[in-house]
């Protein structure tokens, strides 16, 4: 049959070093058995050390390739990562209200580990009404979730807070991941659509070798809806599977090295769920 094997999609940016963006995304959908097509918007120069050069793809490019994929692949999941600029967010945005790509998981990719600055002022605002209003689930990390809520986060409320206003404006699930936490337990909290909210309690690894986190554990939850698994389940297994990848570590390049994609889920990788704390 054609078609029948589970499709999932990423819209992002390149990342030359392999580590993050659209190469972290294609990884991830294979190693949760998910075919993946993928939609270029920016051309990076980039290793584990930082970002040296970004060029940003023309939106008629960008417009042609998503029509590609509507005209011949059967879609069911898809998530956008770092967008650049407000041009490419109007763009998307346009494209994902014309065709039906199923489930839309929002990464809001503002800065790079090394500390670049990947989406321009201007788009932020775009982001916020164009993009959050379409999303089935947002995935910021607390930087980015200060951002879009324009509130400081420091404690556990203030995180539940921030998440109810990110629901708020749109998006109908959220994540808020607690990796840039001080505490040697990452706490995530997820609230989704019908109201259940609950934490996600994983031991910190203390290893640099994380570029490229947020972008997997977007794609590991874009992958299991794709495979059908409900949001609540989907996330957990994103997450359990983003913990094998940063604890069965690789030794590539010189600064916040990439995950290990091939990693396997033990019992030590799966999260805890807690209802409060």
């Amino acid at each position: 049959m054609i078609n029948d094997t589970p499709q999932a999609l990423t819209i992002a940016g390149t990342d030359s070093s392999g580590g993050a963006g659209v190469s972290a995304d294609l990884k991830t959908f294979m190693a949760q058995g998910v075919y993946g097509g993928n939609v270029i918007v920016s051309v990076t120069a980039q290793n584990t050390r930082g970002v040296q050069e970004v060029q940003m793809i023309p939106p008629t490019v960008i417009t042609q390739q998503i029509q590609s994929i509507a005209d011949d692949l059967s879609i069911s999941a898809v998530k956008t990562g770092m967008l650049g600029d407000a041009q490419t967010v109007n763009t998307v945005a346009k494209a994902l209200q014309t065709y039906n790509f199923g489930s839309y998981i929002l990464d809001p990719v503002m800065v790079a580990k090394g500390g670049a600055k990947l989406l321009r002022d201007e788009a932020i605002l775009a982001l916020k009404t164009q993009l959050l209003p379409l999303a089935t689930m947002v995935t910021p990390n607390i930087p980015e979730a200060e951002v879009l809520t324009e509130m400081t986060i420091q404690t556990h409320e203030d995180v539940k807070i921030a998440a109810y206003k990110l629901q708020l404006l749109g998006a109908k699930n959220v994540l808020l991941k607690g990796g840039h936490g001080s505490e040697l337990a990452v706490y995530d909290f997820v609230l989704l659509a019908d109201g259940r909210h609950f934490w996600l309690k994983s031991q910190r690894v203390d290893t640099e070798r994380t570029h490229g986190t947020g972008d997997t554990l977007s794609a590991a939850i874009t992958a299991q809806l794709t495979l059908g698994l409900d949001m609540k389940t989907a996330v957990i297994k994103g997450k359990a599977y983003v913990d094998a990848t940063i604890r069965d570590g690789i030794q590539v390049g010189h600064g916040h090295g990439p995950l290990n994609h091939l990693a396997v889920i033990t019992t030590e990788n799966q999260p805890e769920v807690i209802n409060d704390i």
